[in-house]
């Protein structure tokens, strides 16, 4: 008996994937944000009206990333932000930048990079301890940071005295460096011998063994235990 699902699983086995690859690049091409593997695999189900199975788009998209991968082609497939996209070459981004202008530019003042900096690699993060690792106020580059959607508020720190907020960079930042997470950011000791130093809390400072123990300051400001 020939069933429905026959009929289903045939249409899927005759088209074989040189076939289903223009449908994925095209959904890919039009689409203005990455595009999940899961996504590209309900949409292309409803489009062709069959099932489409994970592990066919999986095999198109490799296959489309391995043909823009030659030299005379200007873009490639990216996986970035959880999702895959076409982004212009390295090689081409000054000639794009000429067409598209500044607008495109997200300028940030070096306060405000230098927030998003220890944001990126210390994240998530309170204000409070951004501004000790600045030395100055945060509010202002925050407030800018946030606007352009390059960080957002993830929650709040329980364990810190007011709850404080707490930032991470957003999912905008790991799109506009063609990333998927920041751990694919460049090491710090890679790219420069700074380093950001986290505040300890006076507790932190405090020796073990008179942590829970009444201490006092003597006259040359050193700790000792009270009698």
């Amino acid at each position: 008996m020939y069933t429905n699902f026959d009929s289903e699983k045939a249409k899927v086995e005759s088209m074989d994937i040189e076939q289903l690859m223009p449908h994925v690049e095209a959904l890919v091409f039009a689409s203005e944000r990455p595009l999940t593997q899961i996504e590209m695999t309900e949409v292309l189900g409803q489009a062709l009206e069959t099932v489409i199975e994970s592990d066919r788009i999986a095999t198109c998209l490799e296959a489309i990333r391995e043909k823009y991968e030659a030299e005379y082609y200007p873009f490639q497939l990216k996986e970035i932000g959880g999702g895959y996209q076409f982004l212009t070459k390295k090689a081409y981004h000054k000639t794009v930048l000429q067409l598209n202008g500044e607008k495109h530019i997200k300028k940030l003042s070096t306060a405000a990079m230098e927030t998003l900096s220890i944001i990126a690699y210390k994240q998530p993060i309170t204000k409070s301890e951004i501004e000790y690792i600045r030395g100055v106020s945060a509010d202002y580059s925050i407030q800018k940071l946030l606007e352009k959607e390059l960080i957002v508020i993830s929650g709040r720190n329980e364990n810190m005295v007011g709850k404080p907020l707490i930032y991470n960079t957003s999912k905008s930042f790991m799109d506009y460096l063609g990333i998927n997470s920041p751990a694919q950011l460049p090491q710090l000791k890679d790219i420069t011998d700074l380093q950001i130093v986290m505040p300890t809390s006076a507790l932190e400072a405090v020796p073990e063994d008179i942590q829970n123990t009444a201490v006092l300051v003597d006259v040359q400001g050193q700790l000792k235990q009270a009698s």
